[in-house]
């Protein structure tokens, strides 16, 4: 966030500002996604508007199966299952606006 207020490039930014429809594949009931953050970026090609979301490296990737259904292993594919079904509606959502949707991990953060 003080990366934000500090770069003068990002002419706006919100935390957990926008609200995205999505149809959980859990439940097969509608909820509301709130992407982490809203960025409008200033650069070379004019401005661009991005919607992003921060996530561990290990809930973007499709859990690997043990041996064994364990109950973690239940939960990890609900949370994969249903962080594919919010970023699909973001994907869409954004599509629509001509804003550009990111994910990020502990990778691009360099933590």
């Amino acid at each position: 966030m003080v990366y934000c207020d500090l770069n003068e490039h990002i002419l706006e930014w919100a935390s957990e500002e926008i609200v995205i429809p999505y149809r959980s594949p859990i439940d097969n009931r509608w909820h509301r996604y709130y992407p982490d953050f809203y960025v409008k970026v200033k650069n070379s090609l004019g401005i661009k508007v991005y919607i992003v979301e921060v996530k561990p490296l290990k809930q973007t990737v499709p859990p690997k199966q043990p041996k064994r259904k364990t109950k973690q292993y239940i939960n990890e594919v609900f949370d994969y299952t249903r962080n594919q079904a919010k970023w699909k509606a973001a994907r869409e959502w954004c599509a629509d606006r001509q804003y550009e949707f990111k994910v990020i991990t502990e990778a691009e953060l360099k933590v």
